[in-house]
Parts: C-alpha cells; sequence; structure tokens
C-alpha cells in the first residue's frame, strides 16, 4: 500500500497527516518519506529494438532484459555505446544453451570475463561475447559477407544506425574463403556446427560477390538447394553420404574461388 500526503507547518515539528483508516502502516512502525518527484522523474525502462524480427519467444525476451542489465551492472556506462543480442539465439525454438552478444564500445575495451562468468551463473546460458568499436563494425560490415549475415537480424539497447556500402575487396574476400578450405581438409574431425559455421562463410562470400542480400534464411534455403540436404542436420552432424557432400563443397569453393582470382586480377590490372 503507498499513501500520498501532503507536508503541513507545525509550530515546531513539521507533520505529515494520514488517515486513520488504512492497511498497513501500523502505529509505531518506521517508514521512509521521499518526494514523489523522485517516482515521477525516474527514467522508464527503453524497450529493446527489434530488427528483421517478426516474433520471438516471451522466455528470449526476458532473458535478453536480463542479460542487458548484468552488462550495464559490470560496465561503466561511458565505455559502451551499445548491446546486441545476435546469431540463432533469435531463431524460432526453445533449444537454446548458447548465446551471441555483440558490446559496441566507445575507446576502453572491457573486462568479459566477469561478465561472462554473471551471466552463465544467473541464466544458465553460456556467453559468445565480442566487443568492437563502431568504426570497426562498419569497416567489418562493408567487406566481410559473415558481418553483414550477423547484423541481418538483431535486437539492440538502443537504435543503431549503420550508414555504409559494400566493399567488395576480392585479396579480402580470398582470405575469408581461405577459412572453410579446412571443411574439405579436416571435414571428419570437424563438428557440425564447424562445418555448417564454414558452408555459411562459402555462401555468403558467393551472394556478396553477386550484391544479393544475405541472412541466415536465405543461407539455410541455398545449403537446402545446393547441397540437398536441411541446415539442421549438418549441425547436428547427420550427413549422410559424407562423400558426395565433400564433392560438392569442394566444386563450390573451387568455383568461387576462381571468382575471386578473376576479381583479383582485374583488381591488379587496374592499378
Amino acid at each position: 500500500m503507498e499513501i500520498i500526503a501532503k507536508i503541513s507547518r507545525g509550530t515546531k515539528m513539521d507533520q505529515i497527516y494520514i488517515p486513520k483508516q488504512r492497511a498497513g502502516f501500523q502505529n509505531g512502525r518506521y517508514v521512509i518519506i521521499k518526494p514523489i518527484e523522485d517516482e515521477i522523474k525516474k527514467p522508464k525502462q527503453e524497450k529493446p529494438i527489434f530488427y528483421n524480427i517478426k516474433s520471438i519467444e516471451p522466455i528470449k525476451i526476458k532473458l535478453i532484459s536480463e542479460i542487458f542489465s548484468i552488462i550495464e551492472h559490470e560496465t561503466e556506462e561511458q565505455f559502451v555505446d551499445n548491446l546486441l543480442i545476435v546469431g540463432s539465439f533469435l531463431e524460432k525454438g526453445f533449444y537454446f544453451n548458447d548465446i551471441d552478444i555483440l558490446i559496441i564500445i566507445n575507446k576502453t575495451e572491457i573486462k568479459i570475463d566477469s561478465i561472462k562468468k554473471r551471466i552463465q551463473e544467473e541464466t544458465g546460458i553460456t556467453p559468445h561475447i565480442i566487443q568492437i568499436k563502431i568504426e570497426d563494425l562498419i569497416k567489418g560490415v562493408s567487406s566481410d559477407p559473415l558481418y553483414e549475415n550477423m547484423l541481418s537480424k538483431y535486437i539492440a539497447k538502443k537504435r543503431l544506425i549503420l550508414k555504409y556500402k559494400r566493399k567488395i575487396n576480392y585479396k579480402i574476400l580470398d582470405l575469408h574463403l581461405l577459412k572453410s578450405k579446412s571443411l574439405i581438409d579436416n571435414f571428419e574431425i570437424l563438428s557440425g556446427k564447424e562445418k555448417y559455421y564454414l558452408i555459411k562463410n562459402m555462401l555468403a562470400i558467393d551472394l556478396f560477390i553477386k550484391k544479393e542480400k544475405i541472412s541466415n534464411e536465405i543461407l539455410n534455403k541455398q545449403i537446402k538447394e545446393i547441397f540437398k540436404i536441411e541446415a539442421e542436420r549438418i549441425k547436428e552432424n547427420l550427413i549422410a553420404n559424407k562423400q558426395e557432400f565433400i564433392k560438392k563443397c569442394r566444386n563450390f569453393y573451387n568455383n568461387i574461388s576462381k571468382q575471386i582470382q578473376k576479381g583479383i586480377k582485374k583488381e591488379n590490372e587496374s592499378k
């Protein structure tokens, strides 16, 4: 129960009158007196910003709010510009045990070990945290297909405005593609999630060169069309015909590599 009362001027002491008929506030009980303006001036909790998310389970929204609160409590406000939740946590379904968090920092890097530990202790979810300056994020999303894919869908603490244009640098794309070579060379020892990531990397580079949109939904659709398998089965390492799958991966890798080498040749000729 709350009672709103006005301070009255008294002869020796000012006083507050409250009605005798009241629930709670028994005689002799100590209470706190504070200006009502303090309650009015309390900032309302900002609603998170949803980007390219049509629906999400309420339990996930609650967890995200809790994670944002933990990070804010563990960091100094002037060092953090924004917080983003990205990745598979935002996809439909309740089977989640990890979460990808992007912390956009101002100037000074923050210590993330204590943040990781507290998030895991309080939510039971393993956090994967990337801290990055806004200028590096813009540079990354303009030249790295997987950065663009990462930011195709997110929930942010505050509105995020990114002004960038794709910059196709074939030498950089060649380095990105090289990561996916281990898909062919080390197929047997890779986990399902690692295979999925490396396949997405190849497909994202292909879409990037073609100047097409990149998102998880688009990449998963391409996986099904090109490799004739659901993305989830790759993540779970349930690939039936492995030799045929590796052959398709090798062919796709070689085709993109040829495109990139042609692009590098043109870039060198134009200098």
